[in-house]
């Protein structure tokens, strides 16, 4: 039986665009326990996760993969055509979890969530899932989708805590995604997180997807390209934060977000 949840940790592949290194990262992470790898179509890596997965130790069907169409892409047929595209650079037969990547340029809540809706139907993909949406977005999404919402994929840490959108993922029933949950390597900056770290003989990065996976519905992809934070970052699911340090880090008032462009939603 392939794997039915989404793990709570996955490796993100963003910007690692070296083909060898990419494809042996993803072998890696999945041969030390990773179950959960995260992708897109603007990546520009799809082949070398492929290739990476092809080549570890564990069957595709204890694997959960994920990848995004493209937000150029989002008109129904092209949907269609993209995704099986994505698959055939992937070298699987099905998508675990297919994302629509930004609701920017050619995303129509109408034709593109119709396109998810029928890949879902016929079982090209396992689940459906928005990335990088508003509220208002978002609750449009949840009112045209027919097929239920699994995952809703935002960048999200101690200084970006998406309280709105975790809200959501509770109250409707699907999982929000942390992308950069290490904030891009800028944990260390963060004194709540440095002091915490300090106290249960960890790192800041641990501490701060431990944070994140006290939450409820939440799941973390950090990036990682070498064999130590590949580790690092999966030994996070055995820290244990109490109540004090989640209050802590619930307390940080400081606010920034680290993936911002013009045409990012919340900017238009």
């Amino acid at each position: 039986m392939p794997v039915s949840d989404i793990p709570d940790i996955g490796l993100g592949t963003y910007e690692n665009t070296d083909h060898d290194r990419c494809a042996w990262s993803v072998k890696t992470a999945i041969n030390v326990g990773y179950r959960h790898v995260d992708t897109a179509q603007i990546y520009d890596n799809e082949t070398a996760v492929g290739e990476g997965i092809a080549e570890s130790d564990v069957d595709r069907d204890d694997l959960f993969v994920a990848t995004k169409i493209d937000s150029r892409n989002l008109g129904y047929d092209e949907v269609l055509e993209h995704t099986e595209a994505c698959m055939d650079r992937l070298d699987v037969d099905v998508v675990d979890l297919l994302y629509v990547h930004w609701p920017i340029r050619t995303y129509d809540p109408e034709a593109t969530l119709a396109a998810f809706d029928h890949l879902y139907e016929n079982g090209t993909i396992r689940h459906i899932g928005l990335s990088n949406f508003t509220p208002p977005l978002l609750e449009e999404a949840l009112d045209v989708l027919e097929s239920p919402l699994y995952a809703h994929q935002v960048e999200c840490h101690p200084l970006l805590q998406q309280d709105e959108l975790r809200g959501y993922a509770r109250e409707e029933g699907h999982y929000l995604v942390a992308y950069s949950p290490v904030m891009k390597g800028r944990v260390t900056e963060v004194p709540e997180l440095v002091d915490i770290a300090e106290r249960h003989d960890a790192t800041p990065g641990q501490v701060s997807l431990a944070w994140l996976l006290s939450k409820e519905n939440v799941v973390v992809i950090p990036k990682a390209s070498s064999e130590d934070h590949i580790r690092e970052n999966l030994a996070a699911l055995d820290l244990t934060l109490d109540d004090t340090d989640v209050e802590l880090i619930d307390s940080i008032e400081r606010e920034e977000r680290l993936v911002d462009f013009d045409l990012a939603p919340w900017n238009t």
